[in-house]
């Protein structure tokens, strides 16, 4: 088994709920959920975001508008809808109810499982 692979699609897993939550925080630049989630070791290439952008628009999550650059073209700034922010609320209670059980399991001592048994 190749662990390189299981670690990116673990990350792949969570990507979505990761670009909710950066965007949840207001208006936001691509370009600019781009640096926080590669900074975070999330993601390392444009390519899968832009895509995950347009899916996300295209099911109603999320809306952007365009904004002059003082530095050059306009840019598209992106934003939550209120199904968007809804989406995100149950995701949230979806990420803490495996991070409780994940905790629950991975927290547990090889003694205590075999005393268990």
């Amino acid at each position: 088994m190749n662990l390189e692979n299981t670690q990116v699609q673990m990350r792949k897993g969570i990507l979505e709920y990761c670009i909710l939550h950066i965007i949840s925080r207001g208006e936001v630049y691509a370009s600019d959920m781009l640096d926080e989630l590669t900074a975070a070791k999330m993601i390392v290439v444009e390519g899968t975001l832009y895509p995950l952008l347009t899916r996300l628009k295209n099911a109603g999550l999320l809306e952007y508008k365009w904004i002059e650059s003082k530095s050059g073209p306009p840019r598209k700034y992106y934003k939550l809808t209120d199904k968007g922010s809804k989406f995100l609320a149950k995701l949230s209670e979806t990420w803490d109810e495996l991070v409780h059980s994940t905790q629950m399991i991975t927290t547990k001592s090889t003694t205590n499982f075999n005393t268990t048994l």
